[in-house]
């Protein structure tokens, strides 16, 4: 039941069903109840564009040191330093500073020749086959290895790196995902930490364990190897599965948009914008999670202090008082600014990246495959709590 309404219009994050199409049931949140509170699963949401971007920017009052998924608040884990999306107040000024010397725009886009071989290289792999998975045999490959080339992981292991990340999203469909230490820890890693200790490269690993910073006690120093390890888990498992996502979503939109897919093709320089249109479309991150640091009045409610706190940036990207006509896709939109990146000091560092990898897996996929059509009844939606994103996505090639 809302909030502040009688509407009976409901929301749970877990119903798989939901998760395939969202977007009524969001407009009916923006509509009908802005402020919703669940009962079963005792969370609170706000849908409208406004209310996410505001709670967003109010770091004091929507806190992320408990997490920002909805089952690690409630499950209460006790997060590591180091995870920078969890981190608040000054230790997350240092570690942001830190991970963006690293992890800068110019050197992502010094990386695009890298990015557009490995592109290349698995869509020739793929040009000579009628039908191929766009998310398991493209989609999935790209992002996990580009982030083994940047992390200095050698070209042998990077599949495992990638199974890793995918088990460590698993969750079992309509169920909240448990989350472990292993997870948040990055202790998968501990062997390449030690071998670049040893041995150190051009690498992101490199140069998170040899950079120095002034630590929460004014010490200079560089990272302790659990320290490392933290950041390198975040790293890999956030960059993995919302761009994988994000180009999979390319596919799909373009598929069931394929005059706007004909212009693309014919005009590359249309491209950043339409890979922009498809991160506000069809989001991967459907809901961005906060915890309360204290009492917060919305809608003339009261959410207590403690209470967990959804910011449907999903809702919001469809949201009519932000877009015209936002359920159209439409690659020539003005966009402006969406949230699909979060919003404030917590903004995505791996932002230009995603864009980066979006674009150029676009790029080289229309130079080979200027139409395709998806095998609707054999895809299959993920099941990650507000993480949306197809698992299969076959696609034939006429």
């Amino acid at each position: 039941m809302s909030a502040t309404t009688t509407s009976d219009v409901y929301y749970d994050p877990y119903d798989t069903a939901l998760c395939e199409d969202p977007y009524p049931t969001f407009k009916r949140l923006r509509e009908e109840a802005p402020l919703y509170y669940n009962e079963q699963f005792d969370f609170w949401a706000v849908s409208r564009y406004a209310d996410v971007e505001a709670a967003l920017i109010d770091h004091q009052r929507f806190r992320s040191g408990r997490g920002v998924i909805l089952e690690m608040i409630q499950q209460n884990i006790e997060m590591p330093p180091g995870t920078l999306i969890h981190d608040e107040g000054r230790i997350h000024t240092i570690h942001r500073a830190l991970l963006s010397r690293v992890f800068t725009p110019r050197s992502m886009t010094q990386i695009e020749p890298q990015v557009r071989e490995i592109c290349a290289a698995k869509l020739d792999e793929l040009r000579e086959r009628e039908r191929f998975d766009w998310v398991v045999d493209f989609a999935e490959y790209i992002p996990m290895e580009v982030f083994g080339m940047l992390l200095g992981i050698p070209q042998e292991d990077r599949e495992a790196v990638r199974q890793h990340a995918e088990e460590g999203m698993y969750a079992e469909p309509g169920k909240p995902k448990v989350y472990d230490d292993d997870q948040l820890l990055g202790r998968f890693y501990s062997d390449y930490v030690d071998y670049r200790y040893q041995h150190p490269g051009d690498d992101v690993t490199s140069r998170l364990l040899f950079t120095e910073f002034e630590d929460m006690d004014g010490v200079r120093r560089t990272l302790t190897k659990d320290e490392a390890l933290v950041y390198l888990a975040v790293v890999a498992g956030a960059g993995n599965h919302t761009t994988n996502r994000l180009i999979s979503w390319t596919a799909k939109v373009l598929a069931d948009n394929p005059d706007q897919r004909r212009e693309l093709a014919e005009d590359h320089s249309l491209i950043p914008n339409a890979v922009e249109e498809t991160l506000r479309y069809e989001p991967s991150s459907t809901q961005i999670a906060r915890s309360l640091g204290e009492d917060v009045e919305l809608y003339g409610q009261t959410i207590p202090e403690g209470s967990a706190f959804l910011c449907l940036v999903g809702s919001a990207a469809r949201d009519e008082r932000a877009y015209e006509d936002p359920d159209r896709f439409d690659i020539h939109r003005q966009i402006g600014h969406h949230l699909t990146f979060g919003h404030g000091s917590h903004f995505c560092l791996g932002a230009a990246l995603a864009r980066l990898e979006g674009r150029v897996a676009l790029e080289e996929a229309l130079d080979r495959f200027p139409e395709w059509e998806i095998d609707r009844e054999a895809m299959r939606m993920g099941s990650l709590t507000g993480v949306r994103g197809y698992e299969s996505l076959p696609v034939t090639i006429p």
